[in-house]
Formats: C-alpha cells, sequence, structure tokens
C-alpha cells in the first residue's frame, strides 16, 4: 500500500506519460504507475545504494544520481512530468531542483512535510524543542532536513518565481485536522502536495 500523498498524486498522472521521480527510494510509485497507470516511459533517481538494488529487483529503471548535482544529464522537455515525493527538504537549493525540474518536464509534482503544522508549532511553543513526528521523524541533529518549509513559504516561492499551481492538496491523517484542513491548510495539513508547470 502506498502512502497516502502517492495516491493522490498519481491520479494526477495520466496513462502513456514519460515520467522522472527524484529521490525514488525503492521504487514503489514508478512501480505503481507502470502497473496501474501504462506509464510509456519511467526513471527514478536514487543515491542509496540499497534502495538502488531494490528497485532493480522491482524491475525499475533506476539512475544512481546526487539531486544536489542538478539535472543537466537530461534534456529540455525530456519528460511530461518530474516528481519529487519528500525530499525537498533535504537538498542544499530547492528552489534550484524546482527549476530544474520544470526545464525537464512540462509538469511537475512536489510533495513535503509541512513545517507549519499546528503540532510542530505547539511543540516548538510549548516544549520548546524541534518536534519528532510522523513526517519529521529524526531528531535536530541527525535529520536529513535542512530546509523546512510551509504551505505559505512554497505558495510565495512559485509567486517569486512565476509557476503556476495547476492543483494542490494537503493530507493530514487524524482528527480534528481532516476537518479543519480545508479551511487552514497551513495549520492543519501534515503533507503538501502541488503540481506545477511554467
Amino acid at each position: 500500500m502506498l502512502r497516502i500523498d502517492l495516491d493522490i498524486l498519481q491520479q494526477w498522472i495520466t496513462p502513456d506519460s514519460r515520467v522522472l521521480d527524484l529521490g525514488c527510494g525503492q521504487g514503489d510509485l514508478l512501480r505503481a504507475l507502470t502497473d496501474n497507470h501504462q506509464i510509456i516511459e519511467g526513471y527514478g533517481l536514487e543515491i542509496d545504494p540499497e534502495n538502488i538494488a531494490t528497485c532493480i529487483g522491482k524491475g525499475v529503471n533506476v539512475i544512481e544520481q546526487d539531486l544536489n548535482e542538478g539535472l543537466s544529464n537530461f534534456a529540455d522537455d525530456s519528460f511530461d512530468i518530474v516528481v519529487m515525493t519528500y525530499s525537498l527538504q533535504v537538498l542544499r537549493r530547492p528552489d534550484l531542483m524546482i527549476d530544474e525540474m520544470l526545464r525537464v518536464g512540462r509538469e511537475c509534482i512536489v510533495t513535503f512535510p509541512n513545517f507549519g503544522h499546528i503540532r510542530t508549532r505547539c511543540s516548538l511553543l510549548f516544549r520548546g524543542r524541534m518536534p519528532v513526528t510522523k513526517q519529521l521523524s529524526h531528531q535536530w541533529y541527525d535529520t536529513p532536513n535542512i530546509h523546512f518549509c510551509t504551505v505559505r513559504d512554497f505558495e510565495d516561492l512559485c509567486r517569486l518565481k512565476g509557476i503556476r499551481i495547476l492543483d494542490r492538496s494537503v493530507v493530514a491523517e487524524q482528527n480534528p485536522d481532516k476537518a479543519l484542513k480545508a479551511l487552514w491548510p497551513n495549520a492543519f495539513g501534515t503533507t503538501a502536495i502541488y503540481r506545477l508547470t511554467r
């Protein structure tokens, strides 16, 4: 079973698409897209050797690559969709990666943990500590996350860069967040999912 954000973003990918998945992990999304959405071409980029071996075992096309080095090995408009799930916050320059994603693909889909979530805010306010949650599961000293952002921060970046938001969804996994996320996505969404284009 896929994470809920992966279920949602699959609805935004049409059959016969060419898909590039950045930080593809164990290849679950690309395997599901190949099996269920009949994508015509799918490649994953991954840096972890164990994940790469798992992808190969699943029959997923994977290339070993550090995303911090950019996507210069891909030509403009090589893909219909470029996807990056839960990797934006670990990159040195996430803003430049979004530019690259939209150079390589006609559209891109990005998901990230929303650091503006009410529990995160409350943890900082009342406990005075960096939060540890399902989405942000590391301690402050061993986290791979170096750029925390909120729904508002991300939408401000899109406005600044002239990027069009085609679709947005926020995920909340428990109540009352599920009921309130539509009214206040920045406070009650735990994961943000965006489909973007120029």
